[in-house]
């Protein structure tokens, strides 16, 4: 349940997670660790610039190096960071996982938290579909694609890149502190 104290809590609803492991499918590594976080309607925006709202949740649990923009049209990941999408405007289909992977439709108000190494693509849109993503501070991404020769480097960065200390939306008594497990 959200706390009445969290600076952001008339906009945040109680998470309704989905938690989804993705395997290793011979192109895209994905994360045999860590599990993709789907929270469904967490957030309220009811604000006239939802986008900075994401932005402001995002930075105050120490996700940042944010962006605006949509989701590219074919599968990419990132080794070297955990990524979070807030989607801020419209609703758009993605697949993540890779082509065996999953299908999600995400919709305003929807955050997904996308492990290191985890393949995610665009397969349709809304013309108004647009989210806020970020980066756990310290972490900085890098663009792959499951070309050839990326391997076995990107399965070596994905297996660096530490837990977050918080969840992008609900802090440090979010879900991903309670799906992700610890370091050894």
């Amino acid at each position: 349940m959200m706390s009445h104290d969290h600076p952001f809590a008339d906009y945040i609803n109680d998470p309704k997670v989905s938690s989804v492991m993705l395997e290793d499918d011979g192109t895209f590594p994905n994360n045999a660790r860590l599990p993709l976080l789907v929270y469904e309607s967490a957030l309220q925006l009811r604000s006239a610039n939802p986008a900075s709202l994401i932005e402001k949740i995002f930075s105050a649990n120490r996700w940042g190096d944010s962006w605006r923009n949509g989701v590219f049209g074919y599968h990419h990941y990132h080794s070297t960071a955990h990524e979070v999408l807030g989607v801020y405007r419209g609703a758009a289909t993605i697949q993540l996982g890779g082509p065996r992977g999953i299908t999600r439709t995400l919709n305003a108000g929807d955050v997904v938290v996308i492990p290191a190494g985890v393949a995610h693509k665009k397969i349709r849109s809304s013309p108004d579909f647009a989210v806020v993503g970020a980066y756990p501070r310290e972490q900085h991404w890098d663009m792959c694609y499951g070309k050839p020769g990326e391997r076995p480097q990107t399965d070596q960065n994905i297996a660096r890149v530490p837990r977050p200390a918080t969840d992008p939306v609900y802090g440090t008594d979010g879900p991903l502190p309670r799906n992700w497990p610890t370091e050894d």
